[in-house]
């Protein structure tokens, strides 16, 4: 009998051992903190590995959220939440931080605008001049909703052509989607990035534009009011544009010093 106790007693106390240690698979134990970064998509490359870097040295999730920056901007002001804004140009952050959305912010990299046509460049672009030509068509960014939709605008305006000039036959909601656009040759020319652009080497070329008629985009982070978590956003800002995230911006073809 007493050896039938001394069992039982023995399988009571493995049963709470294991239901102790179980805690954590079962959902009852305390999750992983979790970061909000609404992230540009140009800038996605880079910023997905440092999410999941400083995730897996701080034991905290990261979730990006990747858009357009305009479309990003909309979605902070309908949602009301998240902590940390990273888009294609430094000007939507300043505009959240006018609206009392963003509380500091930080300088990470740089953009600089490229003309991007099919792999031989079939139909011989040299210049931005040459996007007037009625055989070429033309991909643009949507200034509504991205980065590089604005910046054409103003990089268009500065050497004296018209939106109307280009036979634009596509507008987009990302950078991305016209790299993609040259790539299957549906398109001839298209302005984007020139880290976007180096993503597309092998089946595209880059046409780039003299310094002197470009216009330069700054891409910085920014801390939101609405952050729940402002200390460990902060973290996050701090490995952003430390050496080691500068380091992984430039493994990935992005600009990290600003062009003279």
């Amino acid at each position: 009998m007493q050896r039938m106790l001394n069992r039982r007693r023995y399988g009571f106390v493995t049963f709470l051992a294991v239901s102790v240690a179980c805690l954590g698979c079962n959902g009852t134990a305390p999750s992983q903190p979790k970061l909000l970064l609404y992230c540009g998509a140009g800038i996605r490359p880079p910023v997905a590995e440092l999410a999941e870097r400083f995730g897996a040295e701080h034991g905290v999730v990261v979730e990006c959220d990747y858009a357009g920056s305009e479309v990003l901007l909309s979605r902070i002001k309908l949602n009301g939440r998240g902590d940390l804004y990273m888009p294609g140009d430094v000007q939507y952050v300043e505009q959240a931080a006018e609206q009392g959305l963003v509380e500091s912010h930080e300088p990470v990299c740089y953009f600089i605008p490229t003309i991007l046509v099919q792999k031989g460049n079939p139909k011989n672009i040299r210049t931005l001049d040459d996007l007037t030509r009625p055989d070429v068509t033309v991909g643009l960014g949507n200034p509504e909703a991205c980065a590089i939709g604005r910046k054409t605008l103003k990089l268009l305006e500065k050497n004296g052509i018209k939106p109307d000039d280009l036979n634009v036959k596509f507008r987009t909601l990302t950078v991305n989607e016209l790299g993609i656009h040259i790539e299957l040759k549906k398109l001839d020319a298209v302005i984007v990035w020139d880290a976007l652009g180096a993503y597309f080497a092998e089946k595209a070329d880059r046409v780039p534009i003299p310094p002197e008629k470009n216009v330069v985009s700054t891409v910085a982070v920014g801390l939101l009011t609405s952050s729940k978590q402002p200390a460990l956003a902060a973290e996050f800002i701090d490995y952003v544009i430390s050496q080691e995230g500068k380091a992984i911006f430039e493994k990935h073809h992005y600009t990290t010093k600003l062009p003279e």
